[in-house]
């Protein structure tokens, strides 16, 4: 969710160096970026723990930076943040607006309304650091090349290409499998899309081959990829089909249409993917479960709020994917 923010600041502000520090895994969705720096946070090595931080601190100011955009503010980029401060070196942290998260997400007296993106959070960051940007400016890159690995994986003689990720990190936010399968058999029947699966972890993958195999149009790139690879396949699909999950967000940052299907989280809590229309949502039946949202990431609902996400019907959701394909 920083790539669409990262965009409008690069070109609002050529001649400021960027320099994104996160995982290692993450690099390549900052390969787009000219003026951008990646510096790797090894959190389970060198930088591990407190120590580990101030190591990491000490590296970037080996850098040269001269401003910190937290757009974390989690305990090791509060860390960091308080030793630039300590250097007199300006700092903004992202206001999360947890107390109007909890307003939102309580069951009494819940106050149900549109909260402030997540990317206007991070721009107000930028802000705060002396540099306004205006979101509505943002323009999508030119469309990534598919890498020759994956020519031959999709079949030119589907009309449609979209991707599909069923899974979520919590059950009160994620399809029954059997549920969806009902839609990819739908799909498959008509024979004009091609379907290609993302997951990860063993289980998921084991889950998705059993789905490859049963139906002639899905191909499961689960586990089959560099994360390089997947975002270039991604790009270059016509639409996303997933949770409120990761995948969602990595779609919608290249401009695919993105039809997302919600569970006990909703969009009012600021997660919803950037520039989708509202309608490309399809949401839990809120007057038979009133109390959603229930949590802000899905990880807590009352009893038999799991099944919240069942009252979207497969038939619904192959509806809107046909409608936005």
């Amino acid at each position: 969710m920083t790539i669409p923010v990262l965009r409008v600041f690069s070109a609002t502000y050529p001649d400021v160096k960027i320099t994104v520090v996160s995982k290692a895994f993450h690099k390549p969705l900052f390969e787009e970026f000219p003026d951008v720096t990646f510096f790797p946070a090894e959190i389970k090595t060198k930088h591990k723990g407190i120590n580990g931080i101030l190591k990491l601190a000490k590296e970037l100011k080996k850098e040269g930076v001269t401003a910190i955009a937290d757009l974390h503010n989690v305990l090791r980029s509060k860390i960091l943040v308080t030793y630039f401060q300590f250097e007199n070196t300006p700092t903004a942290q992202i206001d999360k607006g947890r107390s109007e998260k909890r307003a939102l997400t309580r069951k009494k007296n819940k106050k149900f309304k549109q909260l402030p993106t997540t990317f206007e959070r991070y721009a107000t960051v930028f802000k705060k650091l002396g540099f306004p940007i205006d979101l509505a400016q943002h323009q999508f890159p030119k469309r990534k090349e598919i890498p020759p690995k994956l020519l031959p994986i999709v079949d030119k003689t589907y009309k449609n290409h979209i991707g599909l990720a069923p899974f979520a990190a919590f059950e009160g936010k994620m399809y029954p499998l059997e549920m969806m399968e009902q839609v990819i058999s739908m799909l498959d029947a008509e024979k004009q899309t091609q379907i290609f699966l993302f997951g990860g972890g063993t289980m998921e993958i084991e889950q998705l081959n059993v789905l490859a195999e049963k139906y002639a149009s899905v191909v499961n790139m689960a586990g089959t990829l560099t994360f390089k690879e997947e975002l270039s396949l991604i790009a270059n699909l016509d639409a996303m089909l997933a949770m409120d999950s990761g995948n969602a967000h990595l779609a919608a940052i290249y401009g695919v249409p993105t039809v997302t299907i919600w569970g006990v989280t909703h969009p009012y809590a600021g997660f919803y993917p950037f520039q989708q229309p509202s309608e490309n949502a399809l949401m839990a039946n809120r007057e038979e479960f009133p109390s959603i949202p229930t949590s802000i990431y899905g990880n807590k609902f009352p009893a038999g709020y799991e099944k919240a996400i069942t009252t979207i019907s497969p038939q619904q959701i192959l509806e809107k994917i046909k409608k936005v394909l």
